[in-house]
């Protein structure tokens, strides 16, 4: 297995941070707000990173493209539940993360991340592994909307094998699932985790093909719901589906819990909550409303079959 390159990585979701924010920017039409934070050695967690966040802009009510690259002592107990063989092992972490919460209730929310972990950095052949994706949550979905997110999921995936997408599909089905919901947190997309079955070359070039797809998967969506307009009941609907959203990062997210148990930037890493959000007792909708065809695409299914 070839040693991984940590400046190739850096670079690469340095630049991927910068072409991301400047399209959210042209779509937003407001500039972001960019926190440029060091730990210092010393600290059990030391690195640098660049948080930049929308909040209260136009399209997005608050959206966040964080970057981050972090060495410790020890890995963390949400890095090693897979790998139970490299507790205790110093690590670096870097990965770019981005949650986008929009207005507009007929704009999905969006997630995305490429993460890159080394464990033993400082050792003669160093652990490493790649994780990342993306996934849409809409409030008041449209299949167009759906299949062309998924068929740009599938086109990221392509190059590397014809089963890759499905397996990655599938794994994002199970891994974003609500078990106290019985629901999806929204309709999909990619998610893989502990990559490292190919050479690093290969690997990180899946990483890349995944990051770069992001934009295109996801920008002619924003740019087509974004005008459409809404009224106070889609608005306190979409707050009242954006609890679903805060109860799986605050109790099943692994990237989540590894930033707070590595002793993260807190607020870096709370960032991925929107800003307003409702909770309703035993809040059930309208049978045969929009609201309650939302439930129809909360289970997984094959989105480009017919």
């Amino acid at each position: 297995m070839s040693r991984p390159d940590i400046a190739a990585v850096r670079k690469y979701l340095l630049h991927l941070q910068d072409t991301i924010c400047a399209t959210l920017q042209a779509e937003d039409g407001h500039a972001f707000h960019q926190d440029a934070w060091q730990k210092p050695p010393g600290e059990c967690v030391s690195g640098d990173g660049r948080t930049r966040v929308w909040r209260q802009a136009g399209v997005f009510e608050q959206a966040g493209v964080n970057f981050s690259h972090v060495h410790g002592a020890r890995l963390p107990a949400a890095a090693t539940a897979q790998r139970p063989e490299l507790a205790g092992c110093s690590f670096q972490a870097m990965g770019l993360s981005l949650v986008i919460h929009p207005r507009n209730p007929y704009v999905p929310t969006a997630h995305a991340n490429i993460r890159c972990f080394v464990a033993a950095p400082e050792a003669e052949h160093p652990v490493w592994w790649f994780g990342g994706g993306f996934d849409l949550t809409p409030y008041y979905p449209f299949i167009d909307d759906v299949r062309h997110w998924h068929r740009t999921a599938q086109a990221a995936c392509q190059p590397f094998g014809d089963e890759v997408y499905p397996r990655y599909k599938q794994w994002c089905d199970e891994y974003f699932y609500l078990k106290h919901r019985n629901e999806t947190r929204g309709v999909g997309g990619l998610f893989f985790d502990d990559l490292n079955e190919w050479e690093f070359s290969r690997c990180f070039a899946f990483a890349r093909s995944v990051g770069d797809h992001f934009l295109a998967a996801y920008r002619p969506i924003v740019q087509q719901r974004k005008v459409l307009a809404y009224g106070e009941r889609q608005r306190e609907f979409q707050l009242y589906r954006r609890g679903r959203y805060v109860e799986f990062n605050l109790v099943y997210d692994r990237g989540t819990l590894f930033g707070l148990q590595s002793g993260g930037r807190t607020e870096s890493i709370l960032m991925s909550l929107p800003p307003r959000v409702a909770w309703c007792y035993d809040w059930q909708p309208e049978p045969g409303s929009p609201e309650a065809g939302l439930l129809d695409y909360l289970q997984p299914r094959d989105w480009l079959a017919g």
